[in-house]
């Protein structure tokens, strides 16, 4: 059974990598032809826009992977079919449960190569994308990706107007909030930097520092070169306000849904960008798995073709439902679990149905 299980494996992982070649080529021409539009903005020229196009192949190959996963399982899968090998699976008294398990190892390894390029390289390359692009339209190399930054710190209320280099942000206020005798919050203080950098941990150093601390009476004025200050507000979190939430690694949205509860804000949005990247991510398995009802069953004498338009069809579907779900999620206020699960969960009922029925 090692030996077979080695052989679909072997089968399935070869068609999802030509499949995989495939749609990435075409989504770093269509990525390649959309820079064209900001080649001779500033300095940013030609080879600049195959840079970045190269630098997103990795992002683009994990959000594709899924279809990829399933087309692939399907040709896969469909060529053992016309050549009658999975017939002789069969008689030699192989279950088509157990091909349908040697098909969930396959999308386990396809996970595992998945989780890879998600976590480790798409999310830095991304953002090394992110700099050479705007560093070459941009003369203040703003490459935040949002005009201000705010976050909130405790009592503190944090806004950052730019960031002009990786450990650099400019125009840096600061909003120091005390309770009162009311028992609701006030402004005791504000502070203000042109310039602040991290130098160690979480300790930031603020530069041409003011702050205007408001008394009852009168608002006293403090102004000093240099200033450091300590936050639980890191370069991370910053890292993660100023980009979209698909972007980031798992790590980076659990790390930013805890700062968002600790204190008190909305993380909803987060929250389903974060389990629905996580189910997303695991649907590989179930989509290699629904490859065998369909060679099993009514596409077993199918050609490549049809296989690849139906493949290309249940992925646009599954996609277009987990899109769906995630945006009115938000709007609507729904769980964040039951947006991110609820596509997966009937993809497991499908898949489930569909190998009970195969004869």
């Amino acid at each position: 059974m090692k030996l077979l299980d080695r052989y679909l494996i072997g089968q399935m992982m070869w068609f999802t990598l030509l499949v995989t070649a495939a749609l990435v080529t075409l989504a770093a021409l269509f990525s390649f032809i959309e820079q064209q539009s900001d080649v001779g903005v500033g300095s940013f020229g030609m080879l600049d826009a195959f840079l970045v196009t190269l630098l997103l192949v990795p992002k683009q190959t994990f959000q594709l992977l899924p279809i990829a996963s399933l087309i692939g399982s399907l040709l896969g899968l469909g060529n053992l079919a016309r050549g009658s090998e999975l017939i002789v699976i069969r008689a030699a008294g192989v279950s088509v449960a157990r091909v349908a398990l040697a098909a969930a190892m396959a999308g386990v390894v396809l996970v595992a190569v998945g989780a890879i390029l998600g976590e480790a390289l798409a999310p830095p390359l991304e953002d090394y994308a992110r700099q050479v692009k705007t560093v070459g339209k941009y003369s203040n190399m703003n490459y935040a990706g949002r005009a201000g930054i705010w976050l909130k710190d405790g009592p503190r209320i944090v806004s950052i107007e730019q960031q002009s280099a990786d450990n650099l942000y400019g125009g840096i206020f600061i909003y120091q909030l005390q309770a009162g005798d009311d028992g609701h919050q006030h402004l005791a203080s504000v502070m203000h930097a042109d310039s602040a950098s991290f130098v160690r941990g979480q300790t930031w150093k603020l530069g041409n520092y003011a702050v205007s601390r408001l008394g009852p009476e009168r608002v006293a004025t403090q102004r000093a070169a240099t200033m450091l200050v300590d936050s639980a507000v890191s370069s991370e979190l910053l890292s993660a306000a100023a980009v979209d939430p698909g972007s980031l690694p798992v790590r980076g949205l659990w790390r930013y849904v805890a700062h968002l509860r600790a204190n008190g804000l909305e993380s909803r949005s987060w929250e389903i960008a974060l389990w629905s990247r996580i189910a997303r991510s695991l649907s590989t398995v179930l989509l290699c798995m629904l490859a065998v009802p369909f060679v099993f069953g009514p596409l077993r004498a199918a050609g490549a073709g049809s296989r690849t338009v139906i493949g290309v069809v249940i992925g646009i579907v599954y996609f277009l439902v987990n899109r769906t779900l995630e945006n009115s999620g938000d709007v609507y206020g729904l769980s964040p679990l039951l947006v991110a699960w609820a596509p997966a969960a009937a993809l497991a009922a499908v898949t489930a149905v569909g190998i009970a029925r195969v004869r």
